[in-house]
């Protein structure tokens, strides 16, 4: 019985985590994706290289990564690899890659 309950705990903790995860993840109104990806193609970057880090949602930049705002837009932009990642600029964190 008590094994059980273990059991039932733990996938309940386990749940819980992907619940929060999942809480965190940021979404963007597709009209704003628009205005974001018209504005970096007028905007243009040179690329820049940030050793170490892999462009996936939720990676944090490092604070010497210089992001560029976007007009009317909370979240800044950047292009690494010659990819324009969108970056949360209180996290620094990923929270899309443009290909």
């Amino acid at each position: 019985m008590r094994s059980h309950i273990k059991a039932a705990a733990a996938a309940f903790l386990l749940l819980a985590g992907v619940g929060a995860a999942a809480a965190d993840e940021i979404v963007i109104a597709p009209e704003q994706d628009t205005v974001i990806q018209e504005y970096v193609k007028k905007q243009p970057l040179a690329s820049v290289k940030v050793p170490g880090v892999e462009l996936n949602i939720g990676t944090a930049l490092p604070d010497t990564v210089e992001l560029h705002e976007v007009p009317n837009v909370k979240y800044r932009y950047v292009v690494i690899d010659n990819r324009t990642v969108l970056v949360d600029p209180g996290t620094h964190k990923i929270i899309k890659v443009y290909n």
